[in-house]
């Protein structure tokens, strides 16, 4: 059945983390219909505490605030930015050229974590740390961690959902290439000087499985729902965002839906302000199979994509987003 939300559901990760088996159940299926309709929902009771999450901007805010040379350092196009700064308008949506009004800091696996004799050690690069604000690299970590586990709560829900067995992502994350991106929209100071198509963030789906997105400092974040009309995505503080990404949707071949959404920009009189956000974009290791799972396809539901691995579309999506050569 087709539900058109007017605002994204609320629900409570602790029903299905500790819940009766009824509210185990019930958060399945509100989960379900959400994820099959819009794709959205906002959970509390996620773990990540306020002062884990104030900790953190405080730092992200520490950092930005340096001079763009000093930022610099830590850029590593190399690697396509995956690791470290990614400077000022130089990622854009696919299918757009012009640049999007913001800046970004990447953290992915820390390495030392991870066992030696497991492939993926030799796969990701190593975290960069900035010297300048030396707090940040703990308090990253912690956030990272706990947004992971978060994380895989979820999928085990989706798991079930999907009528697959609830550990069925569970291998496939462990030490996934998931990546906790500290955004800065960056303040304009003269608007006539960014070009006229500029925004903070273009409409877009992301790449991944699932997105955690921790409260945004301002609003501007919308989602395009399914007639067409852009909805405001409004949490509470104590709430996380989790929408899919277009990895979930390619594997059950468009049941679960990656929609659409885009952080527009602010009144102009408000252009000079900072807009800080900070998404945990959790991803599987590169050698998860996403071939549409046949309980997906049907007659009135064919096969619409091609078989990919996690990391062949991934390194396809770099490169349509300009951080890919």
């Amino acid at each position: 059945m087709s539900i058109l939300f007017d605002e994204i559901p609320s629900l409570d990760l602790a029903d299905f983390t500790s819940g009766t088996p009824e509210q185990k159940a019930a958060f399945v299926k509100k989960l379900s219909e959400a994820y099959e309709n819009i794709g959205f929902v906002a959970i509390k009771n996620h773990g990540l505490s306020q002062d884990l999450q104030d900790r953190l901007y405080a730092a992200i805010k520490k950092y930005f605030a340096l001079p763009d040379e000093v930022k610099a350092k830590y850029e590593r196009p190399e690697i396509g930015y995956q690791r470290g700064y990614t400077g000022k308008g130089k990622e854009h949506a696919k299918g757009r050229n012009t640049g999007d009004l913001k800046e970004f800091y990447h953290v992915g696996q820390e390495l030392s974590f991870i066992a030696d004799e497991d492939s993926v050690k030799k796969e990701y690069p190593e975290n960069v740390w900035p010297e300048e604000v030396p707090e940040f690299k703990e308090v990253a970590i912690e956030a990272y961690q706990t947004l992971e586990k978060a994380g895989k709560s979820m999928l085990q829900a989706i798991a079930i959902s999907l009528d697959l067995p609830q550990d069925y992502f569970e291998d496939k994350v462990a030490y996934g290439n998931s990546i906790l991106r500290q955004i800065h929209y960056f303040p304009i100071q003269n608007p006539e000087e960014v070009p006229e198509d500029a925004v903070r963030a273009a409409e877009h789906g992301d790449i991944n499985l699932i997105t955690l997105l921790m409260g945004a400092s301002a609003d501007g974040l919308q989602v395009l729902r399914k007639d067409g009309k852009w909805i405001p995505i409004t949490a509470l503080p104590d709430q996380l965002v989790v929408n899919v990404g277009d990895m979930l949707e390619r594997l059950t071949n468009k049941k679960l839906k990656s929609t659409i959404h885009r952080v527009v920009n602010p009144p102009r009189e408000l252009m000079n302000t900072s807009r800080f956000s900070i998404p945990f974009f959790m991803h599987p290791r590169s050698e998860m199979d996403l071939t549409c799972l046949e309980s997906c396809i049907s007659a009135e539901n064919p096969k619409q994509f091609t078989d990919a691995t996690a990391g062949e579309f991934l390194e396809e999506r770099l490169r349509e987003l300009g951080l890919r050569k």
